[in-house]
C-alpha cells in the first residue's frame, strides 16, 4: 500500500461516509439500439460507490453494473404461477413485466488488509456498461494494487470475471480465498458436455491460473482478522457467505444467497432459475437470513438494491429488507 493512496482514503473517509458518488456518466449498449435486445446493461451511473464503517474497518461497495431483465416470473418462482410472481411485484410498486438486477463487489480495509470480496465482469462485461469495479476503486482512492486478497463467495462469471485483465492477474498483490468444493466443482473436467461447461472454461481461465496464490477453504475457516467463511450451497454447490466482525459490530455478505430484495427475501421458498439445487438454495436462504434477522447484524447481497446493505425483519412468512441509512455513520 502507498502512502499517497492511504492520504488519498483518508482524505475521502474524513470528507464523510456517506455515498460518495462520482458524475454519472450514462452508457447506452450501442448493440441494443440496433437489435432491440431487452436483457442487457443498461444505464449504469459511473462509477459508483458508497462507504461506511464497521467498527474499525472500513467499507467500500462498488457498482460494478446493471441489467434489466424482462419476465421476472421467468427468473423468481419459476415453481409459482406467473400471475402469483406478478402480483406480489405490483404490491411492492416494482414493474411486474421486468426487474433491474445489479453487481456488487465490496472493498474491506482492516488496516493490515484490503480485501476485495467477488470481482464483477471485468472486461467482459464492458460493452453492456458492467465491469466498473476498477474504476470505482479508483474514485475511493484505491488501486487493484492496493488489494491484498480477494475473497470469492463462489465462482460464477459475475463474481469472477474481474480477476483478469489483459490476460494477466487484475490485483498483481493480492492472495487468494476460494471454498474448496466450489473449485473442486467447476475446475473438474467432469464439467464438460454439461449445462455447466461454461462456467467451467470461465473458472480455468479466470480462477485456476491462480491457484498457487489461493487458499482453499471450507465451513468455518477464518482466513482474515474478523472475516470467517459458512458454507451456503444451493445456489452453487460450494458457495460461501462471510462473517465479519470488528469491534463488535457484524456485517455478512450474502453474496448470492437470495438475488432480489423481494421475490427473494419475502418468498425464501420460491425457486429461483439459477440456484442449481433450488430444494437446498431454500434450505440456506432461511437459515442464513434467518440467523441475520434473529441476531439484528446487517448484511451485504451482491445483487440487492445498491448499496446492497441492510438488515431484514421477519414478515410474512419470510423477509422484510430494510435498506441502511445512516447507522453506520454516527
Amino acid at each position: 500500500m502507498t502512502i499517497s493512496s492511504g492520504i488519498k482514503r483518508r482524505t475521502l473517509f474524513a470528507a464523510g461516509l456517506g455515498l460518495l458518488t462520482a458524475p454519472a456518466i450514462f452508457r447506452e449498449k450501442a448493440e441494443a439500439v440496433a437489435t432491440g435486445e431487452s436483457n442487457h446493461m443498461d444505464g449504469t451511473p459511473l462509477p459508483e460507490i458508497n462507504q461506511f464503517k464497521l467498527g474499525s474497518y472500513k467499507f467500500t461497495v462498488v457498482r460494478d453494473g446493471t441489467s434489466i431483465v424482462e419476465k421476472p416470473y421467468e427468473t423468481f418462482g419459476t415453481n409459482q404461477d406467473p400471475e402469483t410472481v406478478k402480483a406480489l411485484l405490483t404490491a411492492n410498486f416494482l414493474p411486474a413485466d421486468k426487474f433491474m438486477n445489479g453487481y456488487t463487489p465490496a472493498l474491506i480495509d482492516t488496516g493490515s488488509d484490503v480485501i476485495l470480496v467477488d470481482t464483477g465482469f471485468g472486461a467482459s462485461g464492458r460493452a453492456r456498461g458492467a465491469g466498473q469495479l476498477t474504476e470505482g476503486l479508483k474514485a475511493a482512492g484505491y488501486s487493484a494494487d492496493d488489494v491484498t486478497l480477494v475473497a470469492l463467495t463462489h465462482l460464477h462469471g459475475d463474481h469472477v470475471g474481474g480477476l483478469t485483465e489483459d490476460g494477466a492477474a487484475a490485483f498483481k498483490n493480492a492472495r487468494y480465498v476460494v471454498g474448496q468444493a466450489e473449485y473442486d466443482f467447476w475446475s473438474d473436467k467432469a464439467r464438460e458436455g454439461t449445462p455447466a461447461e461454461g462456467g467451467h472454461k470461465a473458472v480455468l481461465a479466470n480462477v485456476v491460473p491462480l491457484a498457487e496464490k489461493t487458499t482453499f477453504v471450507k465451513d468455518g475457516d477464518s482466513f482474515a482478522s474478523g472475516v470467517t467463511a459458512m458454507l451456503a450451497s444451493g445456489h452453487s454447490p460450494g458457495h460461501m457467505v462471510f462473517h465479519v466482525e470488528s469491534e463488535g459490530k457484524r456485517l455478512v455478505l450474502t453474496g448470492d444467497t437470495a438475488n432480489h430484495y423481494i421475490l427473494s427475501l419475502l418468498r425464501p421458498d420460491w425457486e429461483v432459475r439459477f440456484d442449481m439445487d433450488k430444494t437446498q438454495a431454500a434450505i440456506t436462504r432461511r437459515k442464513v437470513f434467518e440467523m441475520i434477522a434473529s441476531e439484528k447484524i446487517a448484511f451485504l447481497g451482491y445483487h440487492m438494491p445498491f448499496p446492497a446493505v441492510g438488515f431484514v425483519d421477519r414478515q410474512d412468512g419470510g423477509y422484510r429488507f430494510v435498506p441502511k441509512t445512516y447507522q453506520f455513520d454516527i
